[in-house]
């Protein structure tokens, strides 16, 4: 057993020694190299990692490198060397050296991931397994592979604070780390690994460090007795698994580098390879770690030169000479000439945990069904990337990834569906795991009932001709127990009934270059590949389960078929990973479309984000102009042009300037005037058709992002001018002529509440604002008076200051062209204009000269007096309130009567003629007396209704002792803050939802409050 003494020198780290609420700042990278066996999936690894940056996951001043294993059979220590070798070359040809100098390593943070061996349940091997997990706060979505949040916890965990050096991270493991581990890294030179606590039964199978009192590793032990194991436990029983994470200081990883030039570990390298050499194998556990380890002696160490042959290891088994084992002898020699000396520590992490991907399905399956965090940063969830249109039919204790699934099509417990697009109605019982399975081969399925089943789609490369097929398995089989054995299966049944179920033949499967001994499930040639005159598809191995024997076994015999080992030697894994793209861009458009239509508040912008770093902007850009021209709810049509806009935003890069600014180029206005008139189909197509012509450069991006949130602004106009439908006016008599009708309102302030009136929050969400109409200085701030004139023309007058003030700006229509400005915020006289307009004692556009108009309808014109003593733009809604006095006094002198509800909605009506996009707070607070609480639902038409709040007039006085109006000289025009709104409240970004949510929350929480009293508002 470990000593005492263990606790104070062992590096123990544990997540209650942690503030694990503040995740710290994450290692910069100054090299990620990820090695990869075969050198035909170089590139697509490569984009892999370079999508993984441009999403944000990997900062964007790190060099990535994916680098080929120089022979499948270098192991992972002679790996690590050619990587390290690789990026030293990387840094030196970029710091200006001409040859490969070891100094850039001082400098320098490299984290060297290593794919490792073929795995038989993920085609893109262990590395690149997708988990049921999501990220919540990554800025592009994405599916989460086994590699991010190996990546995560070195960036953000492990790494943290570290010295320059290597670091070296297995990806064959899932790894647990809840904490934010608190390594001491001060003074810190020699080697430093990364430990887990595991039981001594689950060691049996893997590694374990030995260490001394001192905290230095003395020994590396794999599969040993359990009394070797127990030697190595730790105070609480556990013993320290070696996990696969290793850091070497700049200084020993100087030392690594240079055996790169010494025979025999020159053949570990590309450079040895070029240069004719014969492989060795090293293990950086075994060999390269173990001859640092305080305990091992030279002789045993450099002599013993044993494979390790790990029970992950598929490759085909080959057989030491007396050559490889002097060339293992000599390479060990080396590397304890010289690294040995170097120290070795221990960093612990306590709350842990590590699992090996085994070659038992049935553990795979457990890793992808298990729930519970492995990492802060992710979130796990059965459903991930994946669209359904039964959902219910799913067991809460399954796993659907990166999948769609249409159709009545349930899934058991403990089964899992990745990377598949399934039809019809099919049934996957418990501890099944479908992988790969397309739409077309998927209709076969209806016909079976699935059961502890492995149906796996494969992409191969045979030369030139690239194959679709498919392998089964059983979940039970064990893939490396020789045929001879009494537990040796195929599909969970003895060989013997298989055989006889099918009429297969064991010499059918084992040809006789195998060896009985070596026969196993892993080398069966069970699985057609080829067929000379019929495809072949998963109904080939679907058989197998019991249906059709006759027909499908002389099509199997005459096949040419291979073994699950053969199969993944020639995997074509970009094909595999083109796949999984293609399903994730299906899935993310089928998201869009529903979001959409359905008005989810689920933010698109991971979304459009992740389609534009993989290079499927057009795709998601053709997925939005269907939505808009398909739906007929102005509000659904508004929201897609407002994500085409965050597209080609998004496209620009940061560059071509400020995504604010003017759009009104005549080359999309003939897109507005349809859109204008109603005609959303066609409008949409127009737009998309002059798109096209502003993609080139980032500049034009942002322009043409601009004209489409102009073109979003046309449809929430109409969306929200459907409030007309609550404006009512009767008739009645005319007042004499020169009768002054007079309007006078009083200023708002909102107590809670406001932006949840503003469109389209309004009617996407639902709002609600508590305003109370105030005096200022005891008077009624705001006020219009117009009366009848004999002569048919509009006299405008607008007063600067209070009703008394004689500094006041006169306009005269006497034409309808004079009224061809009212939709123009700024120019002088709009708001009265637009008010003639909206009132409809004006019509425009019309045939009917404005002097007709008016001779017909009133008998002459109309003098207009309008004044308010607020400050331009001081936030009090002067602008709205006005509008409601103005059409309150137009609404009198023209002989209509209305109530004050359609007043509030023919303001709105009327901003949005003056295309300010207001909402209807300001003329509820203003033209409602007293504390009022306005309402509108999600829906359109957009309605507000406003409920009174009685309360007492002692509340009312102590509410007015304690009010103050203080004017900070700062102005602001509503339209300048509400693009910015719009775009935040359109991307529907979890916090602003949020928010909105609690806007109407708080409002009527306060309402009550207000009914309450207070508790009689006891304030000093």
């Amino acid at each position: 057993m470990a000593s005492k003494a263990d606790k104070q020198h062992v590096e123990t780290l544990a997540a209650e020694q942690q503030n694990i609420g503040d995740q710290p700042k994450g290692v910069d990278w100054t090299v990620i190299a990820l090695t990869c066996q075969c050198k035909d999936s170089i590139y697509a690894f490569q984009r892999e990692l370079e999508i993984r940056q441009h999403k944000g996951s990997i900062a964007p001043g790190v060099v990535l490198l994916t680098v080929e294993d120089p022979e499948t059979c270098v192991g992972s220590g002679g790996a690590t060397l050619n990587a390290l070798l690789v990026a030293a070359e990387h840094l030196s040809a970029k710091a200006g050296y001409t040859v490969v100098t070891s100094d850039v390593l001082q400098t320098a943070r490299i984290l060297i991931l290593h794919m490792g061996r073929d795995f038989p349940f993920d085609d893109c091997g262990r590395s690149f397994t997708c988990l049921p997990m999501e990220n919540p706060d990554s800025k592009a979505e994405a599916l989460v592979c086994n590699i991010d949040v190996l990546l995560h916890i070195m960036t953000y965990k492990l790494g943290p604070g570290c010295t320059p050096g290597v670091w070296v991270c297995s990806t064959d493991m899932i790894l647990t780390v809840p904490s934010y581990p608190d390594i001491c890294w001060e003074g810190f030179s020699g080697v430093k690994v990364v430990s887990v606590p595991g039981t001594v039964s689950y060691a049996r199978d893997h590694g374990v460090y030995l260490i001394d009192q001192e905290g230095y590793v003395c020994d590396i032990i794999y599969k040993g007795t359990e009394e070797r194991i127990k030697e190595c436990a730790l105070q609480d029983g556990r013993v320290p698994l070696v996990s696969g994470i290793v850091f070497f200081s700049w200084e020993t990883a100087e030392k690594l580098l240079a055996t790169h030039v010494t025979s025999p570990l020159d053949s570990c390298t590309y450079m040895g390879l070029d240069s004719g050499t014969r492989p060795v194998q090293l293990s950086i556990f075994f060999d390269i770690l173990l001859c640092m380890a305080r305990h091992t002696c030279e002789d045993v160490f450099v002599n013993r030169a044993n494979k390790i042959l790990q029970s992950s290891d598929i490759t085909k088994p080959t057989r030491a000479d007396s050559s490889d084992m002097a060339i293992m002898r000599s390479a060990r020699a080396v590397l304890w000439q010289e690294l040995r000396g170097i120290p070795v520590t221990m960093a612990y992490i306590a709350d842990g945990c590590y699992d090996y991907m085994t070659l038992s399905a049935d553990d795979h399956i457990r890793n992808l069904t298990r729930r519970g965090s492995m990492s802060s940063c992710f979130v796990v969830h059965h459903i991930v990337h994946s669209e359904l249109t039964h959902p219910a039919m799913l067991n809460e204790d399954c796993s659907v990834i990166n999948s769609l699934l249409d159709g009545e099509i349930t899934v058991g417990p403990n089964s899992v569906v990745q990377h598949c697009h399934l039809q019809g109605s099919i049934h996957i019982s418990s501890g099944c795991l479908l992988s790969g399975v397309d739409l077309m081969s998927s209709a076969v399925l209806c016909q079976y009932q699935l059961c502890d089943i492995i149906i796996q789609g494969h992409h191969i490369r045979l030369r030139d001709l690239k194959l679709k097929i498919f392998s089964i398995t059983g979940r039970q089989d064990d893939l490396q127990v020789p045929f001879t054995s009494d537990s040796s299966t195929f599909l969970n049944v003895p060989w013997a009934e298989f055989f006889e179920r099918t009429g297969i033949k064991k010499e059918e499967v084992w040809g006789p270059g195998i060896l009985e001994e070596e026969q196993c499930l892993l080398n069966a040639q069970l699985f057609p590949v080829f067929h000379v005159t019929e495809p072949i598809g998963m109904e080939d191995v679907l058989w197998f389960l019991g249906l059709e024997k006759g027909r499908f076994l002389r099509k199997w015999q005459s096949a040419w078929r291979l073994s699950i080992r053969e199969v993944l030697s020639c995997l074509d894994q970009q094909a595999e990973l083109v796949w999984r793209q293609q399903l994730f861009l299906s899935q993310a458009q089928r998201k869009v479309q529903t979001t959409l239509l359905a008005r989810k508040d689920t933010s698109l912008w991971p979304l459009i984000r992740a389609a534009v770093c993989e290079g499927n902007e057009q795709q998601i850009l053709n997925t939005l102009d269907a939505v808009a021209t398909a739906t007929v709810d102005l509000g659904i049509a508004a929201r897609t042009l407002a994500c085409v806009a965050d597209v080609l935003g998004c496209m620009a890069g940061g560059q071509g300037g400020l995504r604010s600014g003017p759009a009104a180029n005549p080359a999309w206005i003939d897109a507005f005037q349809l859109l204008e008139k109603g005609n959303v189909v066609l409008g949409v197509k127009r737009l998309t058709e002059e798109r096209g012509k502003w993609l080139s450069r980032p500049d034009l991006l942002v322009r043409a992002a601009r004209h489409y949130e102009g073109a979003e602004q046309i449809l929430i106009r109409r969306a929200v001018m459907s409030a007309r439908e609550f404006i009512s006016m009767g008739q009645v008599e005319l007042p004499p002529m020169n009768q002054w009708v007079v309007a006078e309102c009083p200023a708002r302030i909102d107590i809670s509440g406001g932006w949840s009136d503003t469109p389209p929050i309004t009617y996407e969400h639902g709002g609600a604002v508590l305003d109370i109409a105030v005096l200022v200085d005891k008077r009624k701030p705001i006020g219009a008076k117009v009366r009848r004139i004999a002569e048919p023309k509009l006299h405008l007058v607008l007063n600067s200051g209070g009703r008394e003030q004689r500094m006041a700006m006169e306009i005269v229509c006497q034409s309808l062209e004079d009224l061809q400005d009212y939709c123009q915020p700024r120019a002088p006289g709009a708001l009265l204009k637009a008010a003639f307009i909206c009132t409809e004692i004006i019509h425009y556009p019309s045939h009917v000269s404005l002097r007709d108009q008016l001779m017909t309808g009133f008998g002459g014109g109309f003098e207009l007096h309008t004044w308010s003593s607020l400050p331009h733009g001081s936030g009090l809604g002067t602008s709205s309130i006005l509008a409601g006095a103005v059409m309150a006094a137009l609404i009198t002198a023209a002989g209509k009567s209305s109530d004050t509800s359609s007043l509030i909605h023919a303001v709105l009506h009327l901003e949005q003629m003056l295309t300010t996009g207001g909402g209807w707070q300001d003329q509820v607070g203003g033209l409602v007396p007293g504390i009022k609480i306005g309402r509108s639902k999600p829906q359109l038409p957009l309605r507000v209704d406003v409920e009174r709040i009685a309360v007492t007039d002692e509340f009312v006085k102590t509410l007015n002792d304690h009010l103050l109006l203080v004017y900070t000289g700062k102005t602001r025009l509503a339209r300048n803050l509400l693009q910015d709104v719009l775009r935040n409240w359109y991307a529907r970004l979890p916090s602003i939802v949020e928010n909105a949510d609690a806007l109407v929350r708080n409002t009527e929480e306060c309402a009550q409050a207000f009914i309450k009293g207070f508790g009689e508002l006891q304030c000093p």
